[in-house]
């Protein structure tokens, strides 16, 4: 019997192809181990890996945090479990790691003394653990920092003492890790926005946040952190005993870890929220320089700041889709110079190690990023530089396989010459002296140089002043930004009035902001203006009413722009203010909006992600293939929210646009929710008489009962599903006799098969025809292939990671070749889009060790389900195959 791993497995998702290649050309650079985890890494020249230890195999859990104690030893955690101290060999040596199981106080297992943490830090003569965790029989201790000591000196940690409890929903947008402060005297923390801010002794950041959006507000339609408002994740600083806490910075989504570079810098790699990808709030993960006060506009659901908004900073590096876990400088490690100064950014969901290289530019730094390791899989949860130099990383999360790594490298490394302060942009130390009247030092100096500074061309030194301005005696600036001149100024100045101030100045600082000319503006300057009196109506909206007229008069003119970023706060704050033609201008521009392609431009595409990891990389394939129009949906929205302004004709052109939209582009999990609840808004301002119609007109009989997705037609499976084990679905379909085969073919529908197989001439081309599966295989290899698509590929349906000489890589399925090139598709939606790889830039080409196809696609099903699909699967979609007969009649 033909073997199956050569017809099937991994090929549910993978191309079908007229030329298949097996590429394993090797090149001298580059030397296979034999060990495929290691051999699936993808390293910078000079640099070798070691897996030191698994400790999947010794069912010592999943690792998800790392420290080293003041002996060289490294502490690590299982994310739902114990601590582990490990000793580890050096590097050359055949001595394997020693691991001890942590047993903190006075505990018998299976109960944990300490544990269940997402943040280590061994400071102080201490170990400080972040734990993640609801009190249980298992694990007394809730979600909170805690502190172990040996006090006793028999090298065990019998302590523990609580130094604060969180609020809020912790979990893995919890309280995350540490790091010593540069000054080594102080402990800097970072918590997702799932955790509540505690009280804090200071705040440099002003506790006046709010949510700050005229948006029509939308919050995710799926429910996540829908009950969280502003201002998100945060990051703070406390004393080694946890007595003093003094708040940097906010409006994170979910930052897991931050580092500080050689100058006293700090950095972060913030998510994203990938339901939301293609919608015009989505905001990919991204490198962010966290300066004192800063604020990065975090909102629930739709209400994200834009990043040009002044009241919040832009990040310095947009990367991409990914799921950040660690950061840490490489200023410690035994490397060349270049990684010494590079921030190394870990991706759990796609497997890579970012280094991010960071020249200073201005108060703050451009950045480039690289591909330093990747492998598939590689969900990278921590790593940290050893005392040995090298780098360490562990693998796992979420209960995956764990494996811990130590990268070294292997030859001579040049001079390192670290950065100095005296060597920083003369923006730089001004940024620094106005961070010092940041909470502390309210004084005239400070206001004058607050002051001076308003107007500042560099972004974060504007933004510096204004946090140092809002620090001030409202009473000793007020007036002077009423009547300050200088348009910059006085709209820098309102903005901070508008944070601290009452309802009763709403309409003397819009009156002021409206003396200036607006023509005569940069677009950066109309933007930080219609921002400003965005902030003002959202806070003090009735207080304003005297003047929304003139205001009318003042925005309208000005509607629309040139600018795709300026017709988004102009519509938003005229349909806000109901002027008689927002509706009209506004579905004007939705008929013909065209997006900004390098708005929020990325380092790493959405294509380079498809064949990384199954079980993202397909549902990217898919909104690639029909990506929605950002800026459409942005005003989609906003006339979602106006119930004013409109004539029949405009709703129909309206409605018929949504139920387009709703079914021609394919975003995020999320965007037929987005758009529905929209429609929803709009709906609620029609008449009464029409709102049958106009249900219909906007797609309303496509959608399910929530909303949140397109109707599925026919039979849906009624579950309860299981996770299959390839023993257990063979019981279940061993006899086969009068299976439903109207049930058995939505099955095959429902689990997606379909999607991308053809049988009885139906179905998608992207795999192989499945017409005569049954006359191959067993029902084992069939199973097998389903269950666990990547434990045998066939080379003809493997996927080719191309390493480049420049560095990183490209993973794609390779169609063709010629003598100069290879021909690459990243897209299995899109087989016929075809990147060009030149020969001359590939270092060297291997296999992909994990199939396209996302295992567990049966687990919907329950078993009387199953065996209808696997019934199904055998007869070839032949409704009259003996396994849809009785034994009776099938003997017959």
């Amino acid at each position: 019997m033909e073997n199956l791993s050569q017809y099937l497995k991994g090929s549910f998702f993978a191309f079908f192809l007229l030329l298949a290649f097996s590429c394993q050309e090797q090149s001298a650079s580059r030397e296979l181990t034999g060990n495929p985890k290691i051999d699936k890494l993808k390293l910078p020249t000079g640099f070798v890996a070691e897996l030191i230890y698994s400790p999947g195999d010794q069912d010592q859990g999943s690792w998800v945090a790392m420290t080293f104690d003041d002996k060289g030893r490294m502490i690590t955690a299982d994310q739902y479990g114990f601590l582990y101290r490990l000793t580890i060999p050096e590097v050359g040596s055949k001595d394997s790691v020693q691991v001890e199981k942590m047993i903190v106080g006075n505990v018998v297992e299976p109960q944990v003394g300490m544990g269940y943490a997402q943040g280590l830090l061994y400071a102080f003569n201490s170990i400080y653990v972040m734990v993640n965790h609801h009190a249980n029989e298992t694990f007394e201790k809730s979600t909170g920092l805690y502190r172990i000591q040996d006090l006793d000196g028999d090298d065990q940690y019998e302590t523990v003492e609580e130094i604060r409890t969180f609020d809020g929903e912790p979990g893995e947008h919890g309280p995350h890790s540490m790091k010593l402060t540069p000054d080594g005297k102080r402990i800097v923390l970072s918590a997702g926005n799932h955790v509540d801010v505690p009280e804090m002794d200071h705040y440099r950041i002003p506790r006046v946040w709010d949510e700050d959006n005229l948006f029509p507000l939308i919050k995710d339609p799926r429910g996540h952190a829908n009950n969280r408002t502003a201002p998100g994740g945060w990051i703070a600083t406390i004393d080694p005993d946890g007595k003093n806490w003094e708040m940097i910075a906010a409006g994170f989504r979910n930052e897991f870890d931050i580092a500080y570079n050689e100058v006293g810098d700090l950095f972060t790699y913030d998510s994203d929220m990938e339901w939301d990808f293609g919608m015009p709030w989505y905001r990919p993960t991204r490198i962010n320089h966290v300066t004192s006060g800063a604020e990065f506009g975090w909102r629930t659901g739709n209400a994200k700041w834009s990043p040009n908004y002044p009241d919040n900073l832009p990040a310095i590096l947009n990367i991409g889709q990914g799921s950040p876990t660690n950061v840490m400088f490489g200023t410690e490690a035994n490397f060349p110079s270049q990684y010494r100064k590079a921030l190394f950014a870990f991706d759990w969901s796609f497997g890579i190690i970012y280094a991010v290289h960071l020249t200073p530019n201005g108060a703050s730094y451009d950045a480039t990023a690289e591909e330093f390791i990747s492998g598939s899989p590689l969900p990278l949860t921590d790593g940290t530089i050893g005392p040995d130099g090298a780098m360490y990383f562990a693998t796992g999360g979420r209960r995956l396989e764990s494996d811990l790594y130590r990268v070294y490298y292997q030859g001579e490394v040049d001079s390192y010459q670290p950065i100095t302060m005296e060597e920083l942009p003369e923006e730089a130390k001004l940024r620094r002296e106005l961070e010092e009247y940041h909470g502390k030092n309210p004084a005239a100096e400070g206001l004058e140089l607050a002051w001076e500074n308003l107007d500042h061309s560099d972004r974060f030194v504007q933004y510096a002043a204004r946090i140092a301005l809002e620090h001030q005696p409202i009473d000793s600036w007020k007036q002077k930004a009423l009547s300050e001149s200088d348009a910059v100024r006085k709209s820098q100045s309102i903005l901070a009035l508008a944070r601290q101030e009452s309802e009763a100045d709403a309409v003397p600082m819009i009156q002021s902001l409206m003396e200036i000319d607006y023509e005569s503006l940069s677009e950066k300057e109309k933007q930080d203006l219609l921002r400003t009196i965005e902030v003002i109506l959202y806070r003090f909206d009735e207080a304003a009413a005297p003047v929304k007229r003139d205001l009318i008069g003042y925005l309208s003119p000005n509607f629309p722009a040139e600018d795709n970023l300026l017709n988004r706060s102009l519509s938003v704050l005229l349909t806000h203010l109901d002027a008689p033609d927002a509706v009209e201008k506004t579905l004007a521009l939705l008929k013909t909006a065209k997006d900004d392609e390098d708005y929020q431009k990325t380092f790493t595409s959405s294509s380079e992600l498809v064949f990384r990891n199954p079980q993202y990389g397909l549902d990217i394939a898919s909104m690639l293939a029909n990506v929605p129009p950002a800026q459409a949906t942005f005003y989609a929205t906003v006339l979602g929210g106006a119930d004013k302004g409109w004539n029949p004709q405009m709703r129909e052109e309206y409605f018929a646009w949504i139920k387009n939209a709703l079914t021609e582009y394919k975003g995020g999990r999320s965007y037929v929710g987005f758009l529905d609840r929209a429609r929803k808004m709009a709906l609620a301002s029609v008449d009464p008489a029409d709102f049958e119609k106009y249900d219909e007109l906007s797609g309303g009989k496509l959608l399910t009962s929530s909303g949140n997705d397109i109707a599925e037609t026919g039979i849906q499976p009624e579950g309860p599903g299981r996770s299959w084990s390839v023993d257990e679905a063979m019981a279940a379909v061993e006899t086969l006799e009068n299976q439903d085969y109207v049930r058995g073919k939505a099955m095959y529908q429902a689990t997606l098969c379909q999607s991308c197989h053809t049988m009885q001439g139906e179905g998608g081309a992207v795999g192989p025809d499945l017409t005569q599966l049954g006359t191959r295989f067993t029902k084992k290899d069939i199973l097998e292939a389903t269950i666990n698509p990547s434990d045998v590929i066939s080379d003809q349906y493997h996927a080719t990671v191309f390493e480049l000489k420049e560095g990183g890589s490209i993973v794609g399925k390779l169609t063709d070749q010629d003598e100069e090139n290879y021909y690459v598709s990243q897209n299995p939606f899109a087989p016929d889009d075809l990147r060009t790889v030149p020969k001359s830039t590939v270092d060297f080409t291997k296999n992909s060790d994990v199939s396209i196809m996302l295992p567990g696609l049966i687990n919907r099903l329950n078993e009387e389900e199953l065996k209808d699909l696997m019934a199904y699967l055998i007869s070839g979609g032949n409704k009259d195959h003996e396994v849809f007969q009785s034994k009776a009649t099938a003997k017959r």
